[in-house]
């Protein structure tokens, strides 16, 4: 049964791919580290959490704030 979250992140995380924005894949990559991270946590496997918590702040850093920072140096 919870085999079934893993799959979805899985899928989330290949599919990102698919976009060409690289915000969008971004975002993407975050919500899938979101639902590993929850795999993880719901299977007691604490790599897969601590990988995933990395990923997502990776993301999610270079979606806003490393975007921001760019965008106040251009102005």
């Amino acid at each position: 049964m919870l085999s079934w979250i893993g799959w979805v992140a899985t899928a989330c995380f290949g599919l990102s791919y698919f976009f060409k924005k690289p915000a969008t894949l971004r975002l993407i990559q975050a919500g899938a580290a979101v639902l590993w991270i929850s795999y993880g946590l719901l299977i007691h496997a604490m790599p897969v959490v601590v990988a995933n918590v990395i990923v997502a702040i990776a993301a999610l850093y270079s979606t806003f704030i490393r975007n921001s920072q760019t965008t106040e140096k251009a102005l």
